[in-house]
């Protein structure tokens, strides 16, 4: 029999969990049965990438472990697959590029804020440094970082390494950083409504999007849920319009999303785009009826609306 560990976890995993429990039955790894770590790798709503192209990385508690988890996956996927020495090495891989996508959104987050109190356009910044062919990977500003993976798998590592006497300063504080972000989407919202003389307090705000990311329906750990919970403790009205995601569920119970027409969104004293749908969302019906708009995912690109304000 062959057993392969998917879920992200800890680095030992496998080895330290997986193996003594099938020990304890008298079985031998690498003899009476195969027992290796394959990470998952997903990205909901990617249209190119999806499980059966998307190359893999297996490793076994011992070499003929390793061959039968990689003869498995090139049997059944269209992609590479890539033997490392251990389960170890693959269960780091995940963590790694997990941590590297913690690390530069709160990069991207940093420089939002900067690039605002200094009056500089991070947009802009953000895509001329693309153009660089080396050396720089784009990442975006956002209200903070959401789903089941990118909040949470890097704190495996923090929590294993301090069994090596070792702190995870740079995860930790990337970490606050995201974590910051809802609080100050806020805020930035609270200073817009003030400059227009209105407090945020019983404000009628909407909410655009709520999912963690655009195109699906998928609210774990959303940040557009935290920067919703931050406008209410602050005494805002938030109603939401998301066409992925009909129902929320809130602490008072279940809300559903709104449909977005010209007469209800001037109802509303600011729109607040958290979440960048490329369907089913017509910004420029936004633009043309909403009071004001904080955008927070760029998805008006730059155009200068005196409506529309971007992060």
């Amino acid at each position: 029999m062959l057993v392969v560990l998917e879920s992200t976890t800890w680095p030992g995993t496998t080895e330290e969990v997986l193996k003594p429990i099938f020990e304890a039955k008298g079985f031998t790894v690498g003899k009476d049965f195969h027992l290796a770590f394959s990470p998952e790798r997903v990205d909901p709503g990617n249209l190119l990438y999806k499980t059966k192209n998307t190359p893999k990385v297996v490793g076994g508690c011992t070499p003929a472990c390793t061959q039968a988890a990689r003869a498995l996956y090139e049997a059944v996927l269209e992609a590479p697959v890539f033997t490392v020495s251990s389960p170890k090495e693959a269960e780091m891989t995940k963590i790694l590029e997990n941590t590297f996508r913690i690390v530069n959104c709160a990069l991207a987050n940093e420089m939002a804020v900067i690039c605002h109190k200094m009056g500089v356009n991070v947009w802009e910044v953000i895509a001329a440094a693309a153009t660089k062919p080396f050396g720089f990977v784009p990442f975006y500003p956002d209200p903070g970082v959401g789903g089941h993976c990118i909040p949470i798998d890097p704190y495996y590592l923090t929590w294993k390494a301090r069994a090596h006497d070792y702190h995870t300063r740079l995860i930790e504080m990337a970490g606050d950083i995201n974590d910051e972000m809802p609080a100050y989407v806020v805020s930035r919202l609270q200073d817009l409504l003030n400059d227009r003389r209105k407090a945020l307090k019983g404000s009628r705000i909407l909410l655009l999007g709520v999912a963690y990311k655009g195109d699906i329906d998928d609210l774990r750990e959303s940040p557009a849920l935290k920067v919703w919970d931050e406008l209410e403790r602050k005494g805002a009205l938030v109603d939401y319009s998301d066409p992925y995601c009909p129902v929320a569920k809130r602490p008072e119970g279940k809300k559903a999303s709104l449909a977005l027409d010209d007469n209800m969104l001037r109802v509303y004293d600011a729109v607040l785009v958290a979440t960048a749908h490329k369907k089913g969302v017509d910004y420029d019906l936004v633009a043309r009826n909403a009071q004001l708009v904080l955008d927070t995912k760029n998805v008006y690109g730059g155009v200068k609306r005196d409506n529309v304000v971007s992060l």
